[in-house]
């Protein structure tokens, strides 16, 4: 994927993030908050924006799995995972 285009994803988890937070208050996405990182910073690299996803979209899946949804469970594990393998990987190339 382009670094636009993770961009462009970025951009849609971050308004769906947004979309639960004004549903449910409680929920702070606290993990996606500390990296410090969002989708209008250009500058910041194609992996950063990467892991970003992957966090958030862990945090997303958590976010539905309190509202009911059946595999949200599974997509969350799978984020924690796509994250991890993605932190590793910037950690290589620095």
């Amino acid at each position: 994927m382009h670094k636009e285009e993770l961009i462009s994803l970025h951009q849609m988890l971050f308004e769906i993030k947004d979309y639960f937070a004004d549903y449910n208050p409680e929920l702070k996405f606290s993990g996606y908050q500390s990296l410090k990182i969002n989708p209008s910073q250009l500058h910041k690299s194609k992996m950063e924006h990467k892991y970003a996803i992957f966090v958030l979209g862990n945090e997303l899946a958590n976010a539905m799995k309190d509202v009911e949804f059946s595999a949200s469970g599974r997509i969350s594990a799978r984020m924690r995972e796509l994250a991890a393998k993605t932190l590793k990987e910037m950690e290589y190339i620095q």
